[in-house]
């Protein structure tokens, strides 16, 4: 989970060396890293458009690798005019396509000391940049052990073990809700990003709310509560630089659209459905929130139609808002939270020191078709399946099933809607903006024409205090994997997609491929690009790490591709590894080496169990396989969240959470390794008590450990259940600090 401080961020420093080899390999180091963008970025606004797509029989429309002007709105009615005539040409027969997706990731720690005393050598979250904290689950700053769990936060004093201060922020019926921390000094900043907890004391037993939740909380002394924000849409991530957290939400209009029968035609329900948009007012689309003070005073709000920009083309059926939150100002509670918003959508969020970029697919949000209920008559012919990815058979609990985008089923329909639209299938879809429909007329049909697999790129400056400051869009062919897929370094952006043509069903992803782009991180113009890695694959990690990266790629086998990115006009591939099984995330571990979290896999591609590998690097045309752990039928959080990886520089020391499936019953873990040089060696395995209770002990609740963290000598390893501390030499037990 945790990183020492800069290793995530590590920036290598032979970009300033002759080109050569070795300009190519990062640099090893055993202290602090900061990355150094010394240039400062200039506004630009962009001049071109990008292309509409138009009809075609079921194919995909092409994918204009250029830029999105960005402009405000005149004012209201400009803004209210332009977003009913976008959301009239995407509304669909069920209104404005699958509802609101629901988004589990966030997790940091930049938190400023509290007294004058040194604190303790002591590790901090495994961030993606350096300067750009992340949330997370459990924060410290060598002094104090801050945890979020079921709805509690508990602060723990690292020298005593002690359990310091503990603050109930939910009831007990919605301790469900994930939470995650950001913490600067004395002030922390609780997310509950999947929204809708009822704040414990509180008077009336409202039901819990649309939107996400963030809870400022004074450290000082005792846990108090000073403030909350409450935003309508969904939670996408955050990010902290110095004391400033930015918040990155999306809101779709509320607009209610009326039960149109099981009689009409889908054209016919397009036309109302316009017609309700056309009526709907501003305030539909304007995001709002809510902020409390330590009082319990409540001040409502809407983002300005003034604070409000726009694409040159844009769906009208969303908002991206980011709200700018000040944990050193939060000591009377949330200030005003300064958001702006565009009009546009996003689902991952990248951030830098001076940076903070939201990308989007459109195909993700695509409505999916639906089929009319079937009564008496067999079903429909199902569509022929894309090919499938390879089964991943982790045995680490899969993460929380949350809705993801396009999937929900209206709830008069008798058939879930399928993954992809075929050419054969008489799909309504939104119609272009040249199609006009008269008064009391039919909707004309129109072909399928999927969206573009490309993503778009939106960045927003956060070099200063305050709001963040819109800079520019763009777009790339293909869709990202995670915001490892993304990187700004020395003026560029470095995007990693797979692009698939999905309009053939039957291809699948067979003829797939991968790509990375260049832009230039003013305009998101494109600079140059390398292209062809992985075909008839898709990414399943990457890692860029100064003018390197790294590209796994997975089917059957593993592709490690090293690329040299010094020459932003024109990148390359220098070399390629194949072996078995994957990487899913992949750490920088000095001079030469990196370090993957993955599975091991068959040469069919059938995956075994959790692997972890060190790879030689040094030679960027042959890269090498040094040393590999394997645990057969085991899985690790670690594989998709970074944030439970742990790499300790200092002595080599890794630790990867890990649930195992062999034997008479499941079993969870923290696996404990050394990475040298040249090897990875297992030296043990900490475990936490497991509850107690009756019953056959083959089916006992394990929690397994989600967390580790470094402090001094001690390992502190976290779980749902509580804290354990070990001697990070030798893993001997020091302390167990359960969570009552």
């Amino acid at each position: 989970m945790r990183t020492s401080t800069g290793t995530a961020g590590a920036v290598s420093r032979a970009a300033s060396r002759p080109a050569s080899r070795a300009a190519l390999t990062p640099t090893r180091t055993r202290t602090t890293l900061t990355s150094t963008f010394a240039a400062a970025l200039a506004v630009a606004l962009l001049a071109s458009g990008c292309e509409q797509a138009g009809p075609g029989a079921g194919r995909t429309a092409p994918a204009d690798l250029g830029r999105i002007r960005l402009v405000s709105y005149d004012g209201c009615d400009d803004m209210l005019a332009g977003l009913r005539a976008a959301a009239a040409r995407n509304v669909g027969p069920w209104g404005l396509g699958p509802p609101q997706i629901m988004y589990m990731d966030a997790r940091a720690d930049t938190a400023a000391p509290r007294a004058k005393t040194a604190a303790p050598e002591h590790s901090t979250t495994n961030v993606h940049e350096a300067g750009a904290d992340e949330p997370d689950l459990v924060k410290t700053d060598g002094k104090r052990v801050i945890v979020v769990n079921r709805g509690v936060l508990r602060v723990v004093d690292a020298a005593t073990r002690k359990v310091t201060g503990t603050l109930k922020l939910v009831d007990g019926d919605q301790n469900w809700a994930p939470a995650d921390l950001l913490v600067s000094g004395d002030r922390a900043l609780v997310l509950f990003s999947g929204g809708g907890g009822i704040p414990f004391g509180a008077i009336a037993k409202r039901a819990p709310g649309s939107g996400p939740r963030y809870v400022l909380v004074d450290l000082a002394g005792k846990p108090t509560v000073t403030g909350t924000l409450t935003a309508s849409g969904s939670h996408l991530d955050a990010r902290m630089t110095g004391s400033t957290v930015r918040i990155v939400v999306r809101s779709q209009p509320e607009i209610a659209f009326p039960d149109p029968g099981p009689d009409l035609t889908d054209a016919e329900r397009i036309r109302r459905n316009r017609d309700v948009v056309a009526k709907a007012p501003a305030g539909a689309w304007l995001p709002a929130f809510e902020t409390t003070d330590a009082a319990g005073r409540t001040t409502k709000g809407t983002v300005g139609c003034e604070r409000i920009s726009h694409p040159d083309e844009y769906t009208g059926t969303s908002m991206l808002t980011v709200y700018s939150v000040d944990l050193a100002a939060g000591a009377k509670g949330i200030a005003a939270p300064d958001p702006i918003s565009v009009a546009a959508d996003g689902d991952t969020v990248y951030g830098t020191a001076s940076s903070l970029y939201v990308t989007s697919n459109p195909r993700m949000l695509w409505p999916r078709p639906v089929e009319p209920p079937v009564e008496d008559a067999p079903s429909a012919t199902p569509a022929t399946p894309a090919a499938p990815v390879p089964p991943v058979e982790s045995t680490t609990p899969a993460k929380p099933a949350v809705p993801g985008p396009g999937t929900a089923t209206p709830a008069n329909t008798a058939q879930a809607p399928r993954d992809e639209p075929t050419p054969s299938e008489p799909v309504p879809v939104p119609p272009t903006a040249t199609d006009e429909t008269a008064p009391g007329t039919a909707a004309p049909e129109t072909t399928p024409v999927l969206p573009p697999e490309e993503t778009e790129i939106h960045r927003f400056d956060i070099g200063a205090p305050g709001a963040p400051r819109y800079v520019a869009s763009g777009k790339v062919p293909g869709r990202l994997l995670n915001q490892y897929s993304l990187s700004e370094y020395e003026g560029h952006l470095r995007v990693a997609t797979t692009s698939a043509d999905l309009s053939d069903p039957a291809a699948g992803e067979r003829d797939s491929s991968s790509a990375v782009y260049v832009l230039d991180a003013r305009t998101l113009g494109k600079v140059g690009e390398v292209g062809g890695l992985g075909r008839g694959e898709r990414i399943y990690s990457v890692r860029f790490i100064g003018p390197v990266g790294y590209v796994v790629t997975f089917r059957q086998v593993d592709p490690l591709y090293t690329l040299d990115l010094r020459d932003p006009k024109a990148p390359r591939a220098t070399g390629e590894l194949k072996i078995t099984g994957y990487s899913a995330y992949l750490h920088p571990a000095g001079d030469g080496r990196l370090i993957g979290i993955g599975q091991e896999a068959s040469e069919r591609g059938r995956t075994l169990g959790t692997q972890v590998s060190l790879f030689d690097v040094s030679d960027p045309a042959a890269p090498r396989l040094l040393s590999r752990m394997f645990a057969k039928d085991s899985g690790s959080e670690a594989e998709w969240d970074p944030h439970a990886f742990l790499y300790w520089p200092a002595t080599g020391a890794a630790v990867v959470p890990l649930n195992s499936w062999s034997g008479e019953r499941p079993t969870g873990g923290a696996l404990v390794l050394r990475i040298d040089d040249s090897s990875v060696t297992r030296t043990g395995t900490v475990t936490h008590p497991r509850p107690g209770g009756r019953g056959d002990a083959r089916f006992a609740y394990d929690p397994g450990i989600r967390r580790s963290v470094v402090i001094g000598d001690d390992l502190w390893t976290v779980s749902d259940l509580g804290l354990k501390v070990s001697a990070l030499d030798g893993l001997a037990d020091r302390g167990w600090i359960p969570f009552d």
